[in-house]
């Protein structure tokens, strides 16, 4: 992914505040300059991502907690993932997990005050027998934790997404990783419309859909622009927006395509064309954003807390602190911000 900065003294971005917060959507124009804005406009950008933020969302951030309940073996080609048939990566590998471990794994979520439980299974869809276990497990973990759920379960159709919604899933996760036209770039056992569908039977069933993407990828900065139109089309509920990690043994170990205000800019642009959306920096903002991860907030509302799928997050209590130090508060599973005593240890 290659942006070229480029000088834009008369883009006022506080019109592009308002133009968002009125509802228009960015001109494909107006979009790119955001992308291709200097660095010395970073801070300018910021500003008005996050007058769209806290409109909508206020200083609250909201956490997520992420379980990969069945790893690796996956008959996807997905270049970028380590769980993929194509992959050497180094990683675990175990079917899904006992009932009993999903279990430890939500009250450890719940004790550190994500608002949503994100259970994951590797695979191009589940197989009848993992299906049934995955409804039978929310089921059990709705009833003892007050908290949300979220399934990533691959390709479904309406009558999985309806089953689903009676076990008690909130939210069902399927992303479309980047735009249509770059989408065989990076995965060819599945196209870009297989994703759509399935976001479509989510939302034929009356669940809510979580879907973002991965940057970092190979993408143009109209790759960029194209799927958070897709994604505003479709009325996401919620975007995580992922920064690749380049994991060795994946073809794509070997790309180093992304910088920590080029990540910045990203998630200003996704506020300003999602603006009413949770949006959620997810895996791999402690390799890319690094140093600069608490302005990301300044455009995002949430993020993961505590690890990825087979990679490590950073510790819980450095999560608290960057919220904390940059003024945020810890939104509860209603919404609510959550007293100063209960926003961690």
């Amino acid at each position: 992914m290659t942006f070229a900065p480029v000088a834009s003294p008369s883009l006022d971005w506080q019109a592009l505040a308002d133009q968002a917060l009125a509802g228009d959507v960015l001109s494909r124009e107006q979009a790119r300059a955001v992308l291709n804005a200097p660095d010395t406009a970073l801070l300018d950008q910021l500003a008005a991502a996050y007058r769209v933020r806290r409109h909508y969302w206020g200083n609250r951030v909201r956490l997520h907690f992420l379980l990969n309940a069945q790893s690796g073996l996956c008959p996807e080609d997905c270049h970028y993932c380590s769980q993929s048939k194509i992959s050497t990566a180094e990683i675990e590998t175990y079917p899904f997990m006992a009932q009993e471990k999903i279990l430890a794994a939500a009250e450890r979520a719940y004790t550190l005050k994500a608002g949503t439980f994100c259970m994951v299974i590797s695979g191009r869809s589940p197989a009848p027998r993992v299906f049934a276990d995955v409804l039978e497990t929310v089921r059990q973990v709705k009833a003892r934790y007050p908290m949300k759920i979220c399934a990533c379960l691959g390709l479904l159709d309406e009558q999985q997404t309806q089953q689903l919604a009676a076990a008690g899933v909130d939210r069902v996760n399927h992303n479309l990783n980047t735009s249509e036209r770059h989408h065989g770039d990076i995965c060819t056992t599945h196209d870009f419309q297989d994703r759509m569908a399935t976001l479509k039977a989510v939302q034929s069933a009356g669940l809510t859909t979580c879907s973002g993407g991965i940057f970092g990828l190979g993408e143009s900065a109209d790759d960029i622009i194209d799927m958070a139109l897709a994604l505003r089309d479709l009325q996401v509920t919620s975007v995580p927006l992922n920064f690749l990690i380049p994991i060795p043994g994946t073809p794509f170990e070997g790309r180093r395509e992304l910088n920590p205000r080029q990540c910045l800019r990203i998630l200003c642009l996704y506020r300003l064309l999602l603006p009413s959306q949770e949006l959620r920096i997810a895996g791999g903002r402690e390799v890319q954003l690094r140093q600069l991860q608490p302005l990301g907030l300044y455009a995002a509302n949430s993020i993961f807390i505590g690890d990825y799928l087979t990679t490590p997050g950073q510790a819980a209590q450095a999560d608290y602190e960057l919220i904390r130090d940059a003024g945020f508060v810890l939104e509860g599973p209603d919404g609510a911000p959550l007293p100063p005593d209960l926003e961690g240890a």
